[in-house]
């Protein structure tokens, strides 16, 4: 009997990171998954980490590959479970009862995310996301990969990472599966998972390259492009008039209705 779940970490020389995830993985009251760790040819004792808990693997393997994107399609390939979800080395679930509390909501729906706890430095907050998603959202934001479960069926349907992106390939693959291929999906209000900023895509160095490639993403969505600048200047202009001073005085006076 396949699982319900296939838990993918995929490490780097994060040595200490992969202990964190391990932990947390390992301490789950709810552990009908199997757990994948696909290593990158670490240097760091990684690999000796992952040789020596062996036992705490379903699936696990340690070679050079070409970034995070074909370490992540790895997993997918080699994942069993009905839904998948990717806590990579230094993200963890937000407790050990988190799983047990949430099997409930991953059903029908293809995609079914939930919120995330973020911590920067000294800084912790659970950011939010929509219940509607929609393409002006993903010009934003996107979904957040440590607390989004994706049914498996989805990759065969549209296809896996982009693996010659360095930055943006989730954040592709969920714009397609969203925008393009209209994929079911599920919103769940509540935190799963806690992930630490300081990754590739939040590096002011790696700006540039990041735009670039969403550029080249948007090549496939000129219209909704498009639509998405027109609709950008109506809220700038519609947020000028709620700033201005005469249209807050005419609307106190009642001359005007608050728009």
């Amino acid at each position: 009997m396949k699982p319900k779940i296939s838990i993918i970490t995929v490490n780097y020389n994060n040595l200490e990171g992969l202990k964190k995830t391990v932990d947390s993985i390992k301490n789950q009251t709810y552990n009908e998954f199997e757990y994948l760790v696909i290593d990158g040819a670490s240097t760091d004792g990684s690999a000796e980490f992952i040789e020596n808990n062996k036992n705490n693997f379903d699936y696990y393997i340690s070679e050079p590959d070409n970034g995070v994107y074909q370490a992540m399609n790895k997993g997918i390939k080699a994942a069993n479970g009905e839904y998948l979800l990717f806590l990579n080395s230094g993200d963890h679930f937000f407790d050990n009862d988190v799983l047990k509390e949430n099997i409930q909501f991953l059903g029908d729906d293809n995609i079914t995310f939930f919120n995330l706890q973020v911590i920067e430095n000294n800084k912790t907050f659970i950011k939010e996301y929509p219940d509607t998603l929609s393409f002006s959202y993903f010009m934003e934001d996107t979904l957040p990969h440590p607390a989004t479960f994706i049914k498996r069926e989805v990759f065969q349907k549209i296809g896996m990472y982009k693996e010659d992106f360095k930055i943006v390939s989730d954040w592709k693959f969920f714009l397609d599966a969203i925008c393009k291929f209209n994929v079911s999906y599920k919103y769940v209000s509540k935190p799963l998972s806690t992930f630490y900023i300081g990754g590739m895509s939040s590096n002011p160095e790696n700006r540039i390259l990041k735009q670039s490639e969403k550029k080249e993403v948007l090549k496939d969505y000129t219209v909704y492009a498009q639509d998405l600048e027109d609709v950008i200047a109506y809220r700038k202009t519609l947020n000028n008039l709620r700033s201005s001073r005469t249209i807050k005085l005419l609307v106190k006076l009642g001359l005007l209705n608050k728009f």
